[in-house]
């Protein structure tokens, strides 16, 4: 097993199907119970395993904690493309954003993030988790970034404009929204927090943009 939680690449075809098949039902359940309500009895249970199997893959529910942050890590980013890495428009962003919004009603705005959710319960009580948490927020961050530096490396922002607390200042919006969204069973706050950073960053247009609209 290699660290974080990943799969080991000498695993069988049969060895990474049923390892998958423990993360996708561990992470459904976290998702839905929170992961210190969630237990490796009823992981096996979800999955259909026996309990050999369980620890054949996992050490203990720490290491599989880990592979179900992985995972969300990967469905979360994974579900926001290919807006995420092409977010190097006002307007890319604005779809980005409204694609956010049409995930989160979809789901009825039940949920949360799932990696938001995860990091609320774990952050203060796992290091490991802490850190695999922290590097997935960035690779969101990073993406939403990216786009930002090449809208001001493109001239269409100006040269002073801060492309990565901006990115930030996005991806702040992005989670304290959601998490207002589980609460109050609507959009509101998530449009709102979005929209005020989206519009900032179209105030930061270039003088040679502005001419060209």
């Amino acid at each position: 097993m290699s660290a974080g939680g990943l799969a080991d690449p000498g695993l069988t075809r049969k060895g990474r199907a049923t390892r998958e098949r423990i993360v996708r039902a561990a992470a459904a359940l976290m998702f839905e119970r929170g992961a210190t309500g969630t237990s490796l009895d009823e992981v096996q249970a979800a999955a259909g395993v026996s309990s050999s199997q369980i620890y054949h893959y996992f050490q203990d529910k720490k290491v599989l904690i880990r592979a179900v942050i992985s995972r969300q890590t990967d469905e979360v980013l994974g579900a926001q493309e290919p807006l995420l890495s092409e977010l190097d428009s006002v307007e890319s962003l604005r779809r980005w954003r409204d694609q956010i919004v049409g995930i989160q009603r979809e789901r009825q705005c039940e949920g949360g993030c799932p990696i938001g959710s995860l990091a609320g319960q774990l952050a203060e009580v796992d290091p490991l988790a802490r850190k695999d948490l922290a590097d997935g927020f960035e690779r969101w961050e990073s993406a939403i970034r990216s786009g930002l530096l090449a809208m001001r490396d493109r001239g269409d922002l100006r040269a002073d404009a801060d492309a990565e607390r901006l990115g930030t200042a996005l991806l702040v919006a992005l989670q304290g929204g959601l998490l207002l969204t589980q609460v109050h069973r609507n959009t509101t706050a998530l449009e709102a927090g979005l929209d005020t950073v989206i519009e900032h960053i179209a105030s930061l247009a270039s003088d040679t943009a502005r001419r060209l609209r």
